[in-house]
């Protein structure tokens, strides 16, 4: 997987440290990654809680090139390649408002 952006929608490699989403599906590029066979990259992503509807935050990219970025989903962070991570589908998640006083 080549593209940045999917065809249907906007990947989290694309999204900007700071940026909250959520995980609308995990693509699989049908290469074996690792050492066990079948192993690929959606299902360790699944594995380590990257599922649809999940909630996630970029709060990290290396610099330059933002390869590796840290993410964090559910209680856990997690550093992924840029291929990894452009094999998640998301969707951006509305900006927090201000709170108001009660």
């Amino acid at each position: 997987m080549t593209e940045r952006t999917l065809a249907s929608g906007l990947t989290l490699g694309r999204l900007a440290r700071g940026e909250r989403a959520v995980v609308r599906a995990v693509r699989d590029d049908g290469e074996s990654v690792g050492d066990a066979e079948g192993s690929t990259i959606a299902r360790r992503l699944a594995e380590l809680g990257f599922v649809p509807g999940a909630a996630l935050e970029v709060v990290a990219a290396m610099w330059p090139g933002a390869d590796p970025i840290a993410v964090r989903v559910g209680g856990s962070t997690f550093a992924l390649r840029r291929r990894e991570a452009d094999a998640v589908e998301v969707e951006r998640a509305a900006p927090a408002g201000p709170e108001r006083p009660a």
